[in-house]
């Protein structure tokens, strides 16, 4: 067997693209060194210049692409190199939906290598018209040479970049935060300099894509705005849509783009949007799918494995505000969810309510303590239904899970390398009969996926 050679910084040499890295970076073997080279795409033969060396890996750049990939394309957006927000608009989407199912498939091989080749990958659902999906921005504010901008920082920098157009956000989304960043020009109002001096600090914008109705929350380092009435009614004659304006005040020096107080300038509190026949009221912190188009997708998946009949009884942990119990509450007998948030227990009530779905409980605490508790009453669901946060599930709740038994279990999962770990774990008393990719964020290299688990015989 070939000996791993020592790379350093600088060295060039040809390199084969392999396979494509959860990050979006192509992946290459140089000598049994694991490089991974930013925009280089599977199939290609590249000319690679090591940047940076780590202990099991190192980072490289394309000199030269020797070998150009047949599902290579122009990006069209004019700075997605420096953006890094999307980091596959140069791959084909037939190529981008072939590589997010591999990239579901090396989180197999990696963590769960009994299943790996063995369980049914489905091909990846994309969307028919992947641009112009996100329904929310927040694009950041600063002064450069007398004008304001506004929009994204340069990856890996402090650079903000100024946004006129972005191509996966969708179009109101844009119009606004554009209109709402000139009227802050023409008003003269306060920017924030990301240090101590000035007021505005980020336009957060969500449009409700099935309503029409748009929301603009301006982050301001304190209460007092400039010309404050000026300044709404501006915003008002920006776009008919627009029936909530709010302000968020966020006075620490952080990353963070929200602080802890909220209050009405204008209008509504909430927007309101549907995801199929659910409708939602959203607050301008609230938590909900950037792309409703592909949640509608996604969820149905979701119902799909669940394979309910109307007598089951149906548990949604990591519930947040209840959509996905709520989705399958028409089709189950009983729901009960849970989550650590009291608020999004709270909104998860309501919403219940709002619907009619007096079969459907929400309760604030773990799934383990719930499911614990629960089981010594008696009462074991025939479906657990999740989705955590990329973290992926608790140790806890596995064993908690893997005690009761539930019939079926529904992992939705954003992150395919904690899902493939916990299935690890989940094989001890149950067999995965098929794995369900989902494009829920097209040109970047992110993938969802729904996964249908049963109890081995």
């Amino acid at each position: 067997m070939q000996e791993k050679v020592k790379i350093e910084i600088g060295q060039k040499f040809p390199l084969t693209i392999k396979r494509l890295g959860i990050n979006g970076e192509g992946v290459g073997f140089f000598k049994r060194n694991v490089v991974f080279v930013k925009g280089a795409l599977p199939g290609e033969i590249v000319t690679a210049k090591i940047s940076k060396v780590h202990e099991n890996f190192a980072e490289a750049e394309i000199v030269r692409i020797r070998e150009a990939s047949k599902d290579r394309i122009k990006p069209p957006c004019g700075i997605y190199e420096q953006c890094g927000g999307c980091q596959l608009q140069h791959l084909s989407y037939e190529g981008q939906l072939r590589e997010k199912r591999d990239i579901v498939i090396q989180a197999l091989e990696k963590f769960a290598p009994q299943i790996a080749g063995k369980v049914e990958v489905r091909p990846t659902i994309g969307m028919e018209n992947p641009w112009h999906y996100r329904n929310k921005s927040a694009f950041q504010v600063r002064k450069m040479g007398g004008k304001v901008i506004a929009g994204l920082f340069a990856e890996g920098t402090n650079k903000l970049l100024n946004v006129e157009e972005c191509l996966v956000q969708h179009p109101a989304t844009t119009k606004i935060t554009l209109g709402v960043r000139n009227l802050l020009q023409d008003l003269e109002i306060p920017i924030y300099d990301g240090k101590s001096k000035g007021i505005i600090r980020t336009i957060v914008v969500r449009t409700g894509i099935q309503t029409g109705e748009s929301q603009v929350c301006l982050v301001t380092t304190k209460r007092e705005i400039p010309r404050k009435q000026e300044l709404i009614e501006g915003i008002k004659r920006i776009d008919p849509g627009i029936v909530s304006i709010t302000q968020n005040i966020n006075p620490a020096r952080t990353s963070l783009i929200f602080g802890d107080e909220t209050i009405v300038l204008d209008g509504k509190e909430t927007i309101h949007e549907t995801l199929g026949e659910l409708s939602f009221d959203l607050s301008s912190r609230a938590f909900f799918q950037l792309n409703p188009k592909q949640t509608v997708v996604l969820y149905d998946e979701v119902k799909k494995a669940a394979g309910l009949t109307g007598h089951e009884t149906v548990v949604d942990a990591y519930c947040g505000v209840g959509t996905i119990g709520l989705w399958l509450a028409k089709d189950a007998r009983e729901v009960r969810g849970m989550d650590v948030v009291p608020e999004s227990i709270e909104d998860a009530r309501k919403n219940a309510k709002k619907h009619g779905f007096s079969h459907a409980k929400f309760y604030t605490g773990t799934a383990e303590q719930w499911l614990g508790k629960w089981a010594k009453d008696g009462f074991i669901p025939d479906v657990v239904a999740v989705d955590p946060p990329r973290t992926g599930l608790a140790q806890s709740f596995i064993k908690t899970v893997l005690k009761i038994r539930p019939k079926r279990f529904v992992y939705t999962s954003c992150n395919p390398s904690t899902f493939a770990r916990d299935i690890k774990e989940l094989l001890r008393v149950y067999k995965v009969d098929y794995i369900q990719p989902v494009d829920m964020f097209p040109q970047t290299a992110r993938v969802e996926l729904v996964a249908k688990l049963t109890l081995a015989k």
